[in-house]
């Protein structure tokens, strides 16, 4: 399962079932899971751990040094999960530091070009579309769909089931289960694709909407929105939204929530 013309440095730890097509580049620190499939002319260097069942297309470059001036050669990893599909000239940085780590969880789908710079963390069951760009330290939560050429700013977290419109710009967070476009991007509605496939509750949809009220068209500020959010005490989603936006409001690490639209 591994062609003639793929590099692959004997120090690399793939089990026997990974195939690796032509002119494939596996560096010393590699280790590849069971099923894992690595396109022709990709690169695969650094400290990487890639789990089962992933497939990455040709001219993929993973775990490469990190484009950060203050990187100095630290020992800093790229770990990705399982069941990942990863698609044409994806790039994946490792992080910056000693230890520190560039994370992908299971059975995401990142398109042609996407970019993921160092320090990035995506959880679980994202769809990235073609040509986005994730500058360091980005951290998108399970079920996000980020829309085609688009870029994100550094250190900002876009929560769950959110949806990114293509060609925005992201420079702020973005609340869960929100949709989000433009240039300058705001939240413009509930993502209510989300619901269908996620089988929300009529009620929770309900009490969903009315947050949506409360913190975008009801003229309160963040702080009194969220204390009337605190009243949705069995709406799980609703605590999710809430605890989100408190902490990207409040913690200094974090670049404030995007704001809603003006309509």
């Amino acid at each position: 399962m591994i062609h003639p013309t793929a590099i692959i440095d004997p120090k690399a730890e793939l089990d026997p079932s990974v195939t690796v097509e032509p002119n494939a580049f596996i560096g010393s620190g590699v280790k590849i899971g069971a099923n894992t499939i690595v396109g022709a002319n990709a690169v695969i260097s650094g400290n990487t751990e890639i789990g089962t069942n992933n497939k990455i297309f040709s001219g993929a470059a993973i775990g490469l040094e990190p484009q950060d001036l203050k990187y100095k050669g630290a020992d800093s990893l790229v770990r990705i999960g399982d069941r990942n599909v990863i698609r044409e000239f994806v790039t994946i940085n490792r992080a910056t530091a000693e230890g520190e780590e560039t994370l992908i969880g299971n059975d995401n789908l990142l398109m042609a070009y996407v970019h993921v710079a160092h320090n990035c963390i995506i959880k679980d069951r994202v769809i990235i579309a073609n040509s986005v760009s994730l500058a360091g330290h980005v951290e998108i939560d399970s079920k996000a769909v980020i829309g085609g050429m688009l870029g994100v700013h550094q250190f900002v977290h876009i929560g769950t089931m959110a949806m990114l419109g293509g060609m925005s710009r992201i420079e702020r967070d973005v609340p869960p289960f929100m949709t989000v476009e433009g240039n300058p991007s705001r939240v413009r509605a509930l993502n209510a694709v989300a619901f269908k496939r996620n089988n929300f509750s009529s009620q929770e949809i309900r009490e969903l909407k009315e947050a949506y009220r409360i913190l975008y068209r009801s003229g309160l500020v963040l702080t009194e929105a969220l204390d009337k959010l605190t009243s949705f005490t069995t709406n799980d989603k609703v605590k999710i939204l809430h605890d989100f936006l408190l902490a990207s409001s409040t913690n200094p690490s974090r670049r404030g929530p995007i704001p809603g639209s003006r309509k």
